[in-house]
């Protein structure tokens, strides 16, 4: 058996995995019945899955006032001596809830979505926000049409923070099986497969040529490729990730070689951060394993808020070793009829007029409205899986989830 060194976790030597198990598990979960009960929304549910399973390392609960306003401002957390971090992780509360529950207070954080006592926490700090503050700094905008905005104005008033007890990884691991991973399982195949260099590719759209384009640029620079996709909430109107879950299995079974790839999957609802979430991205691809975040056009974007190419321009803006998981920046990709193949900007000398631009948005569409789409915009069995998908939109045909090639 291969084995390698792999990269460290974020701002510390070893994983910080939070979620309980055997004795410990039964225990928190017969005293959690007996404590306070706040409920929690899906965002919060899968941050928690994400601190249990060792997703969200070095942080071990939901963050103060200080870490708050700290991360917002400058993507830095006071509370670990200016540590990296470029997204606010928080639990919010109702006033009337929030003033019932005393500093140093234990409480059950329920998940209604999923009807289960999600975690424990130990309350050391309540604290307002400014949500406009938030927004502005982490999103770059404050339209209330903007999915990640929508979702801060949505918090409660309140902010409660402290260390937490991981009880559950909610369905996860059971409707996602063989593609729902933590980090402690990437990492063994990582090291077991004896790769060095592992690029990830983030997706909450099936893979079309532009997709698997990006992936077999990182397979010809790279050990190995992980393809980690988001099996949490997506914005209305995305393709479910079941669906996803189909088409990048049959895509890599079909496309690529074998044991080039793994294929995971990680509970995270989308905040359509652009930049930040980039950032975000990498952070825990290097929790993961990764020692590489490919980066191409309008990652972890949505609408006209940011520029084609701001998540690759905010790596450039770190200071040196905030962060150890590398960009792998790609420009913009297309299929060329006169190159015959796909390219980008830099390896492309012809016009727009000999470009197909590809992306997810424009696949959606043609797909929804039943219009022709280009045998260069997807693989044909791809196609044949969204194409019955949508069908199944007004005929409810059901799609088979397609559970091969896990890259295990």
């Amino acid at each position: 058996m291969a084995t390698t060194k792999l990269i460290s976790p974020h701002g510390s030597p070893e994983l910080i995995e939070l979620l309980l198990a055997g004795d410990e598990l039964k225990a928190e979960l017969k005293k959690a019945v007996g404590l306070t009960k706040v409920n929690i929304t899906s965002r919060e549910s899968g941050d928690l899955i994400m601190l249990g399973i060792g997703g969200f390392t070095p942080l071990t609960g939901f963050m103060g006032e200080a870490d708050w306003k700290g991360v917002c401002a400058d993507m830095k957390m006071p509370s670990k001596d200016g540590l990296f971090w470029p997204i606010p992780v928080t639990l919010s509360a109702d006033k009337e809830e929030a003033d019932q529950i005393a500093i140093g207070e234990e409480i059950a954080l329920y998940s209604p979505e999923y009807k289960e006592i999600m975690a424990t926490m130990k309350v050391e700090e309540k604290y307002s926000i400014d949500k406009n503050f938030e927004c502005q700094n982490v999103y770059k905008t404050t339209d209330p049409e903007h999915p990640g905005v929508r979702m801060v104005k949505d918090q409660k008033k309140i902010n409660l923070a402290g260390p937490v007890n991981v009880l559950s990884e909610g369905p996860f691991p059971v409707d996602f099986k063989g593609i729902y991973q933590r980090p402690t399982e990437s990492r063994a195949v990582f090291a077991e497969r004896g790769w060095k260099t592992i690029a990830a590719l983030q997706l909450r759209n099936p893979m079309h040529r532009s997709h698997e384009f990006l992936a077999k640029i990182a397979l010809e620079v790279s050990d190995g490729l992980y393809i980690h996709q988001l099996v949490g909430k997506l914005k209305p109107g995305d393709i479910p990730a079941d669906v996803r879950v189909n088409c990048i299995n049959t895509l890599v079974d079909n496309y690529f070689v074998d044991n080039s790839v793994l294929t995971g999957g990680y509970p995270l609802d989308m905040r359509y951060a652009g930049p930040r979430e980039g950032l975000l991205h990498a952070v825990f691809r290097q929790n993961f394993g990764c020692t590489h975040m490919i980066i191409g056009r309008d990652h972890a974007g949505v609408g006209n808020y940011y520029g084609p190419f701001d998540a690759q321009d905010i790596f450039d803006e770190l200071w040196p070793g905030a962060l150890l998981c590398q960009p792998l920046k790609i420009d913009w990709t297309f299929w060329c009829h006169k190159c015959g193949g796909m390219a980008s900007m830099k390896t492309c000398p012809h016009g727009k007029d000999d470009r197909l631009l590809l992306s997810g948005t424009l696949l959606r569409k043609s797909l929804s409205e039943g219009t022709e789409v280009p045998a260069e915009f997807s693989r044909p069995e791809i196609l044949k899986i969204l194409r019955a998908y949508y069908a199944g939109l007004e005929d409810k045909v059901e799609v088979k989830l397609h559970r091969g090639a896990t890259g295990v």
